[in-house]
């Protein structure tokens, strides 16, 4: 597996498209792999009579990722900074962002987002890379009104993905005016309705009360034990080194922006761009939210 990263990485550095594509597809495979179920069929008949039915296995529930060897093996290499499958993605989009719009470029944007999105599922603690204000800022920058309604779309769920339990994530978001930037586009006519729908479902989703922030980081040490066995304290241990050798002032991010908010505190915030928050927050405790139902 580590060989097969450090191929794609080669790739995915590349200045060549199709070369990036194929370190796209590198990457997407081994997360196929990891991701789907490799359960044989009952028989040799049920498996001929499903392949005119199913044309990909079955997905499996990230609850019981943690036996898999594979995804053991992949979750240990993304504790080391050289194998981090997100910081190779954030790279690989600041290049393709600095090429300019056309097609194949969004294509290799929205491929790069998408991949993005599942490695921060996957691996929890990638997601303190965007504590950094460069991060984060490369995700408001491709919310500008002037790429394409997909790559907003994908660059929302993204950015769903680095704010989930990870409330300095969600401060540094608040601190660069990503509130403005969302409204902002929600308001602008020029903005496509599926990415309308996405802004909504994204406020709902902002104005979720935080968990306080210790919480999260003690269920996400545990968990990661759970899935490394004995060797996960050390292996958690490293990659905080690596990060905060290799990431300045994340810490320090972090310590100034501990601070959780509840409804009412991001009510307020939200207000000053947006007149019908109340409408918002009304829905969201009589409905839970459409997150609740695994809207986005």
């Amino acid at each position: 597996m580590e060989v097969l990263l450090s191929h794609s990485f080669d790739y995915l550095s590349s200045s060549s498209p199709q070369k990036i594509r194929k370190g796209l597809r590198q990457v997407e495979g081994l997360l196929a792999q990891i991701c789907l179920s490799r359960s044989p069929p009952a028989n040799k008949r049920h498996s001929i009579i499903s392949q005119g039915q199913q044309a990909s296995p079955p997905s499996r529930k990230l609850a019981n990722l943690r036996d898999d060897p594979a995804f053991r093996e992949f979750f240990k290499l993304q504790q080391s900074f050289q194998c981090n499958v997100a910081i190779r993605l954030i790279s690989c989009l600041e290049r393709l962002m600095g090429k300019g719009s056309n097609g194949q470029n969004d294509l290799l944007i929205i491929s790069t987002l998408e991949l993005l999105q599942g490695v921060l599922l996957l691996h929890t603690p990638s997601r303190e890379l965007f504590a950094r204000e460069i991060h984060m800022n490369l995700l408001l920058d491709l919310l500008d009104p002037c790429n394409c309604p997909a790559i907003q779309s994908s660059t929302l769920l993204t950015l769903v993905s680095t704010l989930l339990g990870q409330p300095g994530n969600t401060r540094t978001f608040e601190s660069l005016d990503g509130l403005l930037v969302i409204t902002a586009l929600f308001k602008s006519r020029s903005t496509a309705r599926e990415v309308k729908m996405k802004l909504v479902e994204f406020l709902y989703f902002y104005l979720m009360p935080e968990t306080p922030q210790m919480q999260p980081q003690m269920s996400a040490s545990a968990s990661n034990t759970a899935v490394l066995g004995g060797r996960g304290r050390e292996l958690v241990a490293a990659f905080e080194r690596n990060r905060r050798e290799t990431i300045g002032g994340v810490d320090k991010a972090n310590s100034e922006s501990s601070q959780t908010r509840n409804t009412e505190e991001k009510q307020k915030m939200l207000g000053k761009y947006l007149g019908n928050v109340d409408d918002l927050v009304e829905d969201l405790r009589e409905s839970g939210g459409p997150f609740m139902g695994g809207a986005l």
